[in-house]
């Protein structure tokens, strides 16, 4: 069910309904929002529903076993096993089947295909969402291994269904998901029946609420007004056929995609975090402007925040992060892996080793500069004598270090972007040797790239004006200004939106 529709706004009303009717009666929400996420899901996939209840309950039983288990470890690893497992099988297996086939036909050996990809593996649909809970699952059992603490299977499959959540993120960990549950739901005693008092939800503070629209009309301008017209006037022909197109005009394709999936994805992540906050719930930030950052190792700060550290606490720190092995070597797999999560293409896994080479060399050069900095700081009179000297080229440098950062971030995404392998080779080399046969794309495109880089700085400005103005009015004008503000971003877009890029992996 997509966020942009009518469907949706009817779907949502109805669960703040009655949400607002069960203020007094707080035990029924976690049955009116169970009943809210199966829903969702099922709209969008009902044959998958028993894959999600299942997963659900086979995080309630590992996490059983590890605490009274004396080898919990086993049952960690026995459930990650399994998550992987499920992952793999519906997005992977066809693609490493048919890697494996064409390997061994390049060495004259003929494999089986009707055997290794039978036609019920080869036609299998992939769960919308899967990913995203599949990694919410592993974060519980690891939390459940290094703080052991009972959930029932009914608040666990709430962790996992949350349908503002489960269909492309944030990715929540279960510290910042059970709290607010809490809070907001009343929970009971396991094995009392009792009621605990639970902290006032936060819905009541008439600012969290300002707060979850401002979320809301902000997610609407960037997927509604910019991703689709960037979309559908820009990046789609170009990319589906850019021996059509010239240089420049693929060049500005690629630019306008940087600005489209960033749109497009914290789009989602805004009006998830604005139906989130609309419900009481606070969902972690995903995005920090990161087409201002100088570097890739900033970037990935400031980008799809939950599952960079994700990566890094379940992947990265593993496999033993900078201390353990070679801790190069750790990010390059790190990224690579993390590439293969958005797709089983060539295309993604090339995006992946790129970022981590990329941030390798980061993590390699800041390691130098340290080194150097605090020789320079002990060969000076005062470290004050250091800051003078180096700040007349201080701001060129900032100023370079952030354009090449934006641009190796655009050209890595020429590859995630591309149909195939050959199609990103073309784009690229069009791009380089300038080609200046073929169609042009219309100028619209510059002002609404620019909207896109100027929102990263000006975005958080607006965002706390818009708030801050809103406090201040009666609660009828704020009202009617949240409703005429989504009135004119939903006139602005096309008649019909896409699905956000997110949903397909």
């Amino acid at each position: 069910m997509n966020f942009v529709t009518l469907s949706f706004a009817l779907f949502f009303a109805g669960v703040l309904l009655c949400w607002a009717f069960s203020r007094h009666v707080p035990f029924l929400r976690s049955y009116i929002l169970l009943a809210a996420n199966l829903f969702f899901y099922a709209y969008t996939g009902l044959a998958f529903v028993p894959l999600l209840i299942g997963i659900a309950a086979l995080n309630w039983g590992m996490a059983r076993c590890m605490r009274e288990s004396s080898t919990p470890v086993f049952w960690l690893r026995t459930g990650v096993f399994c998550h992987l497992g499920i992952l793999g099988l519906f997005k992977y297996y066809e693609f490493f089947v048919l890697q494996l086939i064409s390997f061994a036909a390049s060495l004259g050996i003929a494999l089986p295909i009707e055997i290794m990809l039978p036609p019920a593996l080869a036609g299998i649909a992939l769960p919308v969402g899967i990913s995203f809970y599949i990694f919410q699952g592993i974060a519980y059992l690891a939390e459940q291994y290094k703080q052991p603490g009972e959930q029932s299977y009914m608040r666990l499959l709430l962790y996992l269904s949350f349908f503002p959540t489960v269909l492309a993120g944030p990715i929540m960990r279960p510290a910042q998901f059970f709290p607010q549950l809490d809070a907001v739901v009343m929970p009971v005693a396991p094995d009392s029946g009792e009621a605990i008092a639970a902290q006032p939800p936060a819905e009541r503070s008439p600012a969290f609420v300002t707060e979850g629209i401002a979320f809301i009309l902000s997610g609407l301008f960037k997927k509604v007004v910019l991703a689709s017209f960037l979309s559908e006037q820009v990046v789609r022909d170009a990319f589906q056929g850019p021996e059509a197109f010239s240089g420049i005009a693929l060049l500005l394709a690629v630019y306008g995609y940087t600005i489209q999936i960033f749109c497009d994805f914290s789009g989602y992540t805004d009006l998830a975090l604005g139906v989130g906050r609309l419900l009481g719930f606070s969902l972690p930030q995903n995005f920090a402007a990161p087409y201002l950052a100088c570097n890739i190792q900033d970037f990935w700060r400031r980008w799809h925040i939950s599952l960079s550290t994700w990566l890094r606490d379940y992947l990265y720190i593993p496999l033993g992060g900078s201390k353990k092995g070679n801790r190069y070597v750790n990010l390059c797999i790190t990224m690579v892996l993390g590439g293969l999560w958005h797709g089983a293409h060539l295309r993604f896994i090339v995006w992946g080793a790129l970022h981590g080479v990329a941030l390798a060399l980061v993590h390699l050069w800041h390691n130098y500069s340290t080194s150097r900095r605090q020789a320079a700081i002990h060969s000076m009179q005062s470290a004050q004598e250091q800051q003078a000297r180096v700040w007349p080229v201080r701001w060129v440098g900032t100023f370079l270090a952030w354009a090449a950062t934006f641009h190796f971030v655009a050209f890595a995404w020429i590859f995630f972007r591309a149909e195939d392998m050959p199609r990103a080779i073309e784009i690229i080399q069009r791009i380089a040797c300038w080609e200046g046969g073929g169609a042009a794309l219309s100028l619209a495109a510059v002002p609404a790239i620019a909207c896109g880089l100027v929102l990263q700085y000006a975005g958080p400005y607006c965002f706390s004006a818009f708030v801050r103005i809103q406090t201040q009015l009666p609660l009828v004008a704020q009202a009617l200004i949240a409703a005429l503000a989504a009135g004119v971003i939903l006139r602005m877009g096309p008649d019909g939106v896409l699905p956000f890029i997110y949903f397909q992996f």
